[in-house]
């Protein structure tokens, strides 16, 4: 790359970082701290949160190390690029537990509910974020580039394309780890939509009532999180399918469009928390009530302050009047 165009990547990826980091700090907290989000697929949502915010707080420095800035040994940048693919993984692997969590709770509510404790959530999520270590980690075992340092020269100049076989990225990493389960997701919320829809034709429950209203707010909510399962496959697929197009020699890519891609991947993790604001409500309240309360005590400390300012002018001026009050004996 160019200076200039050096510059700008790296200014966009520290604003991609930040959003990141700030945004889904947002979604944990709200996650946490509010009652109406403690349903299984919010604690999924919430372990999405914590890989996207790992991919602001380590993915996309790292993303930066490993285009050419560092000098390091041939291991160390190996490892330093499979951590950007774990959390891709654990992002993939995150949404995917949504979408089963979503079509299992929707085909049989009355059992899922009854059945699923959270020993399971958390063993789900266990399971979630040690697969998505396992197959990122995969390279470290092997089935990476040559390794061509020697005792003389030990380090490589850090690029991700010189430690990470490609045979990996594409038929591995793309075909298999990320494209197969992003059709397994959708074919998952194509199912779940037309089972709402039949469900909501046929007025089914012992409370007609009751029961359209909860498929109205499954509906609802599945819409949502289709939304941000869409526009994860619209920003890490141009990425991939550039990767697969350069490998078998389709396309001679040019390393801009790579740059774009990489930016747009990244930019994802940014996004999810701006949908869910928007799209669920849930989410939406907690984000108001965090802010209140952060504004409210911003407001007692400011009122505090003044207060205590007030006291001590207060004190300063009648200490001055007093001694005004005084007079001076003549000897």
């Amino acid at each position: 790359m160019a200076d200039g165009e050096e510059v700008i990547y790296t200014s966009l990826e520290v604003l991609i970082a930040v959003g990141c980091c700030l945004g889904n700090m947002l979604v944990i907290w709200a996650v946490w701290s509010c009652r109406a989000l403690s349903q299984t697929t919010f604690c999924f949502v919430a372990s999405l949160a914590v890989a996207d915010l790992l991919v602001g707080a380590v993915a996309v420095p790292f993303a930066v190390v490993v285009d050419g800035r560092l000098k390091t040994s041939f291991h160390c940048c190996l490892f330093i690029s499979c951590v950007v693919i774990v959390l891709t993984q654990a992002s993939v692997h995150s949404l995917l537990a949504i979408a089963v969590d979503r079509y299992l709770r929707v085909y049989n509510p009355l059992r899922y509910r009854g059945a699923v404790k959270k020993k399971h959530l958390w063993t789900a999520v266990t399971i979630c974020w040690l697969s998505a270590f396992i197959l990122g980690l995969i390279p470290m075992l092997g089935w990476h580039k040559k390794d061509t340092t020697t005792a003389e020269n030990s380090t490589i100049t850090c690029h991700f394309i010189t430690v990470i076989h490609m045979s990996y990225m594409v038929n591995f990493n793309f075909l298999a780890c990320i494209l197969t389960p992003t059709i397994i997701m959708m074919v998952l919320y194509l199912l779940l939509f037309n089972m709402i829809s039949k469900q909501l034709r046929k007025g089914v429950g012992i409370r007609a009532v009751e029961s359209m209203s909860f498929y109205h707010k499954e509906r609802r909510l599945a819409y949502s999180l289709a939304l941000v399962l869409v526009l994860f496959a619209v920003c890490w697929l141009p990425l991939h399918i550039m990767n697969t197009l350069d490998y078998y020699m389709i396309v001679k890519v040019p390393p801009v469009a790579f740059h774009v891609g990489i930016l747009l991947s990244h930019a994802n993790s940014a996004i999810n928390p701006i949908v869910y604001a928007f799209k669920v409500p849930k989410i939406k309240m907690a984000y108001k009530s965090i802010l209140m309360k952060l504004t409210s005590s911003e407001q007692k400390r400011d009122q505090s302050s003044q207060t205590l300012d007030n006291n001590a002018s207060s004190n300063s001026n009648s200490t001055a009047r007093c001694s005004m009050k005084v007079k001076p004996q003549v000897v």
